[in-house]
């Protein structure tokens, strides 16, 4: 109940300890409330064993005479007029929730540059939520993908995020910008940045993604 009373969701770390297997169980506990901010950890754990565990930073809104915004959108077209960038069907499951529209960058296994620029948008138009929004953020594949010239396997192992903005009242369209720093040692560091249509800034991210090749 604390939390479902919890302030706006400000920050979130996760770390993917390990496999998510058999019956999943949650497990939730408030480290501080304050006046203003909450901290919570969460532990998802399947068939016993740990699978993820997260660090949830939520801040009611305070006065400020600070305003201050440097995180501009990149120029992009119309998702209306970009072309598929993962066509329906295709990819793992969650992946057929979304749309995907193709702006710059490398594709999965081209060879191109281990960086995306992409429009994207759930195909539910019910799905405007915090949590829908967060989903958005995580739906790409990492861009050392592009970089492969065979498939292999890669594996998330944390996230953390801001949250930046509110979810805007529009037709659901984000552009998602996905950018590996280094792939090196079997790791690759990437740097994600979600913007709102009309280029408001809405959630900055960082992955740590094991890379098996």
């Amino acid at each position: 109940r604390r939390l479902l009373d919890a302030p706006p969701l400000r920050s979130a770390q996760f770390a993917f300890v390990g496999p998510a297997a058999g019956e999943l169980s949650a497990r939730v506990e408030v480290l501080r409330q304050g006046k203003s901010a909450l901290f919570a950890s969460v532990d998802l754990s399947g068939e016993g064993d740990l699978a993820t565990r997260g660090l949830l930073t939520f801040g009611a809104e305070r006065a400020s005479k600070l305003d201050h915004l440097d995180l501009p959108a990149p120029d992009a077209p119309a998702p209306e007029t970009c072309e598929i960038f993962i066509p329906e069907g295709a990819g793992p499951a969650f992946a057929r929730q979304f749309e995907f529209r193709y702006v710059a960058g490398g594709r999965p296994l081209s060879g191109g540059p281990p960086d995306f620029l992409v429009w994207i948008r759930h195909r539910d138009p019910a799905a405007r939520s915090l949590a829908a929004m967060v989903a958005l953020a995580d739906a790409l594949p990492p861009p050392a993908l592009s970089v492969f010239d065979q498939f292999a396997p890669i594996s998330t192992m944390t996230w953390s995020m801001d949250v930046l903005g509110e979810v805007p009242d529009d037709d659901g369209w984000r552009l998602m910008s996905s950018r590996a720093e280094t792939i090196a040692q079997g790791y690759s560091a990437q740097a994600m940045t979600l913007w709102s249509r009309g280029g408001q800034p809405l959630i900055a991210a960082r992955q740590t993604v094991a890379v098996f090749l």
